[in-house]
């Protein structure tokens, strides 16, 4: 799995941060940013966020699949 943050949402808490053990990073604008996706979805990956800014990316080979 790979996760994006949407920086729309987040409000730069920190939980991310702390749940998935380097996993996420806060930015120099005090947002989160991806640093190890593996480390996301061991942690919970969309549900680690408390505001719903984490979201799942499906890969370009799932995307192919589906249209088909």
């Amino acid at each position: 799995m790979k996760y994006k943050i949407d920086k729309n949402i987040c409000v730069g808490c920190g939980t991310c941060v702390q749940v998935t053990d380097g996993g996420t990073k806060l930015g120099e604008d005090m947002k989160a940013e991806i640093v190890d996706h593996k480390k996301i979805e061991k942690a919970g990956g969309e549900s680690v966020c408390p505001f719903g800014a984490i979201k799942e990316i499906k890969d370009d080979y799932e995307d192919t699949q589906n249209r088909s």
